[in-house]
């Protein structure tokens, strides 16, 4: 049953979801069992596309639908800067995906070709201003991201709820916030500050559906407050648990490594390794700082559950806080 609070939510309004939650679409983690699980249970799954060649994208699209049957709406995230990306917004296109999230990129590349197609376009950025250019060119909705997220950050390293605020000011668009959100006590406080939504990483990564390997799970599980760093910044700020590469990142920083040798040193497929092989030595372990906030590998539909009712009691103590 969906919380009173959400009934005029303009998030679920857009993407005809229960929940105002929505799953990254993280590579090697998010194929169309995670997107399928999520979407389930009330929430927007996406479908990753960073990692996939279109035949790939094409296939966990029509597998996400199949498990879905229409019952429920999905999405795929699409990153722009990758060479194919007109390559799979065709596919997203010719296989009628009603929604599509890209981000890494400028969202005026294909924004007009996917509204055409009738596709919901919602674009990532890490600042206010991304923001409101992003509105300019006619996306429906934007995710704002903090510097606490996995992944891929934007070189301005704004944080999450510092971001939030200045993005509400700046457009009137339905909004998401993402970064360093894993719990519903964070979902309630971006809320308080003015998002209208959440998106959600790390927490999904360490989920059942999840195509993460399952040393890569226990990393995440295991890690503390502190064990995410922010490296790669001169090549492109990258957050991944501290683990044997990532500590080489960091020194090579710290002594003022060029950065061809930091490209060097990063290679072709350490987010593979990482993510998807678990290898703990050599792999890029990509995930947010939320990680510290995360216990245990559970189904997705029971992070989605838990997302709610902890959503609820933090409104509910604050509603019932007395007054100063």
């Amino acid at each position: 049953m969906k919380p009173l609070w959400f009934e005029r939510n303009r998030i679920c309004s857009l993407f005809g979801i229960g929940f105002p939650v929505i799953q990254a679409g993280m590579v090697w983690v998010s194929g169309w069992k995670l997107c399928a699980a999520v979407s389930k249970a009330g929430a927007l799954g996406l479908i990753g596309a960073g990692s996939m060649k279109a035949d790939l994208l094409r296939e966990h699209i029509q597998k996400a639908r199949a498990a879905l049957a229409d019952q429920a709406p999905f999405g795929v995230n699409i990153p722009l800067q990758r060479k194919d990306a007109a390559e799979l917004v065709t596919v997203c296109v010719e296989e009628r995906v009603r929604i599509v999230f890209t981000s890494a990129g400028n969202p005026a590349l294909f924004t007009g070709k996917l509204k055409e197609a009738g596709v919901t376009v919602t674009h990532v950025v890490p600042t206010a201003t991304l923001a409101r250019k992003a509105e300019e060119r006619g996306v429906d909705a934007v995710v704002c991201e903090g510097t606490e997220a996995g992944g891929h950050d934007g070189v301005d390293e704004i944080p999450t709820f510092v971001l939030i605020p200045q993005v509400r000011d700046a457009i009137s668009l339905p909004f998401i916030a993402a970064g360093g959100i894993a719990d519903g006590r964070g979902m309630a406080a971006a809320f308080a500050l003015g998002a209208e939504g959440v998106q959600i990483g790390t927490r999904f990564a360490a989920t059942v559906e999840s195509s993460a390997a399952d040393r890569y799970k226990q990393a995440v599980i295991e890690a503390g407050e502190a064990d995410t760093v922010l490296s790669l910044k001169s090549i492109g700020p990258v957050r991944m648990i501290r683990n044997p590469f990532a500590q080489r990142c960091v020194e090579a920083e710290k002594r003022g490594a060029p950065a061809d040798e930091l490209r060097a040193l990063r290679g072709e497929k350490r987010e593979r390794q990482g993510i998807f092989e678990g290898d703990w030595e050599e792999g890029q372990l990509e995930a947010g700082m939320g990680a510290g906030l995360i216990r245990e590998i559970l189904p997705a539909a029971a992070v989605v559950e838990n997302l709610v009712r902890e959503y609820e009691s933090a409104v509910a103590r604050l509603v019932a806080s007395p007054k100063q």
